[in-house]
């Protein structure tokens, strides 16, 4: 146990004169540790942390305290090392590593419910705006107004619509990184509605408004709903602990009566 006090205080040293610089270790092998990171960890960190967050700085801790956890657990298997110390170190280090994917990803998907009932508030924004301007500019306009966790999937189809894709790739790529309910139908009426000539639009943006109104009507309804269960079991906690605290008042009255 001293011997791994003395090695943490060592490396503690040498990290602190640079003489062991972690951080110059990871900027140098960045290239390697990047095939490591998951395709959808940019997204899921910007969702929790807004666009402004360093995706770099991010990895790059979650590289460190995976690092860090195999040294730590190699130090402290070092006076029983075998292949099977030494393959747990790793097993360790990698989970560490994977824990900061798994908070960003729970995150999301805490908030996917959420995400659910905005939808439709933010179409309706976007309806209205696409009675005055075409789908592309309408979408460009409600970025700076959409809930925080729509701007990166909106400024990612804004910019592969100006860079030239007419197709509904796009959009479906949009529906993909909030697989709520309907977010892929909308997204198809949406595109047709891009498609439209200007006689059309005006029937096809009806048909996208009903769409919408009916989305609000079920997201209301949900709010709804939840708003009734919680306070239901508001309701069944109060009669419950009342229930208890009324049979712990007969059960010391009957004991006390027993007494006497």
């Amino acid at each position: 146990m001293e011997f791994i006090l003395i090695g943490v205080i060592v490396l503690f040293i040498f990290q602190s004169h640079r003489l062991i610089d972690s951080k110059k270790f990871i900027d140098d092998n960045q290239e390697y540790f990047r095939g490591m990171m998951e395709d959808d960890y940019e997204f899921f960190l910007k969702s929790k942390y807004g666009d402004d967050v360093d995706v770099n700085a991010e990895y790059s801790k979650r590289i460190r305290n995976g690092i860090v956890t195999i040294v730590v657990f190699i130090f402290l298997f070092l006076n029983n090392m075998n292949f099977i110390n030494i393959l747990a170190s790793f097993v360790l280090g990698y989970l560490i590593f994977k824990q900061g994917y798994s908070s960003v990803k729970s995150f999301y998907k805490r908030h996917l419910h959420m995400i659910d009932l905005q939808l439709p508030y933010f179409l309706k924004s976007l309806e209205i705006l696409s009675q005055h301007y075409t789908i592309p500019v309408a979408i460009s306009r409600s970025i700076d107004s959409a809930p925080e966790v729509f701007k990166p999937g909106l400024k990612e189809l804004i910019a592969k619509i100006n860079a030239g894709n007419s197709t509904v790739e796009p959009y479906m790529d949009f529906a993909k990184m909030y697989p709520v309910s309907d977010s892929v139908r909308m997204m198809r009426l949406l595109y047709r509605l891009s498609l439209g000539s200007q006689d059309d639009k005006h029937e096809q943006l009806i048909m996208f408004s009903k769409s919408v109104s009916s989305l609000q009507n079920k997201a209301r309804s949900t709010r709804y709903k939840e708003r009734l269960d919680k306070m239901e079991n508001k309701s069944m906690i109060m009669l419950t602990v009342v229930g208890l605290g009324v049979m712990a008042v007969l059960l010391f009255a009957m004991m006390t009566n027993f007494a006497i």
